[in-house]
């Protein structure tokens, strides 16, 4: 997939990803979807080589915009992407899995197929709430486990594809463990219908941050 977490990334994978995947053709709606009448200050928890910055970008409104990218490489290509534009991008090596930043204290968390990538996504779930101000969103697009033999597929696929895709996980049941999330009530979530197998399906929506919560798994 398109940034990686683990330790061995090389510059190689980040360079093929923006020569390579259409990712404006395939993922432009969707990328704007995320960006939708931002305001306040924003998180991206992986900003991978800085593709949704041009959308937060043309999004325009008040806002602060940090993003997190652990990878070197992808770093400072997003950097670059950075500079591109007239936004003003707050840059930082973070792991998802310990942010550096105050409790409450975002009104919006991006996350655009990250959690395939994450070593520790139930952790990384609880930073998420404890950054985000009670009634903020954390908006999301990620792949997801398949249905019936393309599951099957994917868990056969998995060893192999993590090795060659910076350690992505094909099966990964990301919104199921969104939804168990006890910090979050779902406004919406929808599949859209975008994507190659065996990374489909794809599935984006939105999460409010409960008044009172632990951001617990249950």
């Amino acid at each position: 997939m398109r940034r990686a977490r683990s330790d061995d990334l090389t510059p190689a994978f980040a360079a093929l990803y923006d020569r390579f995947v259409p990712d404006r053709f395939l993922l432009g709606p969707h990328r704007e979807y995320l960006a939708a009448d931002l305001s306040g200050r924003v998180l991206d928890i992986g900003a991978g080589s800085g593709v949704m910055i041009p959308y937060v970008a043309d999004a325009g409104g008040d806002l602060e915009y940090h993003a997190i990218e652990p990878d070197p490489h992808m770093r400072r290509r997003a950097a670059r992407e950075a500079r591109g534009t007239d936004l003003a991008v707050h840059l930082r090596g973070d792991r998802a899995e310990s942010l550096s930043y105050a409790d409450n204290s975002f009104d919006v968390v991006l996350s655009s197929l990250v959690f395939c990538t994450i070593a520790d996504p139930e952790t990384a779930l609880e930073e998420v709430a404890r950054v985000l101000r009670p009634g903020g969103e954390l908006r999301f697009l990620e792949h997801v486990r398949n249905d019936g033999w393309r599951a099957r597929a994917q868990d056969a696929l998995t060893p192999l594809w993590e090795r060659a895709a910076g350690g992505c996980q094909l099966n990964r049941e990301t919104v199921e463990r969104f939804v168990r999330c006890d910090a979050f009530d779902v406004l919406e979530i929808e599949r859209v219908t975008v994507g190659v197998f065996p990374v489909t399906p794809i599935v984006r929506g939105r999460l409010r941050r409960r008044r009172a919560a632990t951001g617990s798994i249950r």
